[in-house]
C-alpha cells in the first residue's frame, strides 16, 4: 500500500522584529553621534529616509538578473550577490577536488580578542593559530589559509551574520551574504579545518 505524503507543518510564533519608523531612525542616527556629523545632519536625515524605505519594503536582493539555463526556472530573478558567491564557492570546490594538488588546511582563529581593540593584547588562540600556520607552511605537502575572526571586533565594517539553518527547511533560501563569503570560500577549498583551543 502506497504511503500518503504529508506536507510538513510550518511552525511559527516568534514575536515580530519589525521596527517602527521612529525606532529605526533613532538607531540609524546612533551610529553618527560624533559631533563631526552635525554639519551633514540634513544629508544624514535624507539617507535615513532612504534606508527606512529599503528596510520597510524589504530590499533583501536589490540587484538581480535572470537565473539562466543551468537552473530549473531560467527566467527566475536571482540575486547578483548570490550568483557571484555560488560561482566562487564552486571554483573553490573544484580546486579542492583536483587530484595531484597539495592538501589545503584552513586554520581559524576563533577568538574575538585583539591588541587592536580594548584588551590591548592579542589572544593565546591567535598565537597558537599562527604557530600552527607556520608549522603547516613548512611542510612540503600542504598549503594553508588563515581565517582571523578577531577582525570582526577590530576591523571597520567586517561583519559575519550567523547561519540561520535555512538548509534544514528551505534550501533555496540559503543566501551566502557578503559578510560570510570569506569563510565560505576558504572552507570550500580546505581539506581540513582546525581551530586551536583557548585557555
Amino acid at each position: 500500500m502506497k504511503k500518503r505524503q504529508v506536507s510538513p507543518r510550518v511552525v511559527k510564533g516568534t514575536p515580530s522584529v519589525e521596527l517602527s519608523r521612529k525606532e529605526f531612525v533613532l538607531r540609524f542616527h546612533r551610529r553618527h553621534e560624533d559631533p563631526a556629523f552635525e554639519k551633514v545632519s540634513q544629508s544624514l536625515d535624507a539617507v535615513a529616509e532612504v534606508a527606512w524605505k529599503n528596510y520597510i519594503e524589504y530590499h533583501k536582493s536589490p540587484r538581480t538578473r535572470k537565473a539562466g539555463s543551468s537552473f530549473a526556472d531560467p527566467d527566475y530573478e536571482l540575486s547578483v550577490d548570490w550568483l557571484a558567491a555560488r560561482k566562487r564557492i564552486r571554483e573553490a570546490e573544484r580546486a579542492q577536488r583536483k587530484p595531484g594538488t597539495r592538501s589545503r588546511i584552513l586554520v581559524i582563529n576563533g577568538s574575538a580578542r585583539s591588541d587592536q581593540t580594548c584588551p590591548g593584547e592579542m589572544s593565546k588562540t591567535y598565537r597558537l593559530a599562527k604557530i600552527a600556520q607556520r608549522a603547516i607552511e613548512a611542510a612540503p605537502r600542504f598549503e594553508v589559509d588563515f581565517l582571523d575572526l578577531s577582525l570582526l571586533t577590530s576591523e571597520y565594517g567586517r561583519v559575519i551574520y550567523p547561519c540561520k539553518a535555512c538548509v534544514s527547511t528551505a534550501q533555496p533560501l540559503c543566501v551566502p551574504r557578503r559578510s560570510r563569503q570569506t569563510g565560505l570560500f576558504t572552507c570550500s577549498a580546505a581539506d581540513i579545518a582546525g581551530c586551536p583551543a583557548r585557555r
